[in-house]
């Protein structure tokens, strides 16, 4: 039966929404206390294993229950108002701390990882007086070391994303673009190629990577393998006009992407290096 006062039954539902808010705000809150007493009870080194310990993660998830994604969330906006002010040792618990609570979000995963390997060197060297103070050779053993947490931590998430692709893109690219490790770096965009659904960047870089290293048959025979699995425009596409606007455009943009153009040049660079005899090169 409908109620005859409208009025009263939105003030009676926003007293209910108002008690669900309060109690989730208890809830969150009776957890956050603990867990920052942790953190700022631990010094730079702090890891995530002290704080399981005094938390457990069965203990955690069986406190939080379907509250999980929105404490992960909280954590998150703290971790980046502590990402703001440069405070490394919070920012990379808080950074362990979100995916603990729940590792389902890439998201959390990828830009953590980011923070450790790419900002937190530049927050250590401009502490020890700027890039100009700190030797070249100082500045690399921060970098290592920190590319070594976000490679280990991004490795945990395997556990919960097997087969991502983006998490082996993600340490492919730091072992590429911080340690400048090509040889590791490729055996990573091979694997992200591998994965289901992987983007069409990542075995194009493979294949450069291989180059790059002096391997230029392996090179030759991937892209020979890869080329034909790249979409291409024909003139059936061109011509066909029973697709929608958001369909076309969603292929063109899928065809762009995939470089199919580009790879084929590849391949025709790659035989006149390895001088490959007319009959045996690749035809399109």
């Amino acid at each position: 039966m409908k109620s005859k006062f409208p009025e009263l039954r939105a003030v009676r539902v926003g007293v209910v929404v108002i008690a669900i808010l309060v109690a989730t705000g208890w809830a969150i809150r009776s957890f956050e206390e603990p867990t920052w007493r942790v953190v700022r009870a631990q010094q730079p080194a702090m890891k995530l294993d002290s704080l399981q310990g005094a938390l457990g993660q069965g203990v955690t998830v069986g406190l939080l229950g379907g509250f999980r994604a929105i404490v992960a969330d909280f954590f998150w906006i703290k971790t980046n108002s502590l990402w703001e002010e440069s405070d490394l040792p919070a920012t990379q618990t808080l950074i362990k701390i979100v995916t603990a609570i729940d590792p389902r979000p890439l998201y959390f995963w990828l830009n953590g990882s980011r923070m450790i390997a790419y900002d937190m060197p530049h927050w250590r060297i401009i502490a020890k007086g700027g890039y100009d103070a700190v030797p070249p050779a100082e500045q690399k053993r921060i970098d290592s070391e920190q590319s070594t947490v976000a490679i280990n931590y991004l490795r945990e998430g395997f556990a919960y994303h097997p087969k991502s692709p983006a998490i082996y893109l993600e340490i492919a690219n730091v072992y590429l673009n911080r340690l400048k490790d090509v040889a590791v770096a490729a055996e990573f965009y091979h694997e992200a190629a591998l994965q289901p659904d992987a983007p069409y960047y990542a075995a194009r870089i493979y294949g450069e990577l291989l180059r790059r290293l002096g391997r230029k048959a392996e090179a030759y025979a991937w892209l020979k393998q890869l080329y034909p699995t790249l979409p291409r425009l024909v003139a059936s596409d061109a011509a066909n006009g029973e697709k929608s606007a958001t369909q076309r455009q969603r292929e063109e943009f899928i065809i762009e992407t995939a470089m199919a153009p580009e790879v084929l040049m590849r391949i025709h660079e790659l035989e006149k290096e390895l001088k490959i005899a007319e009959q045996q090169k690749f035809r399109d």
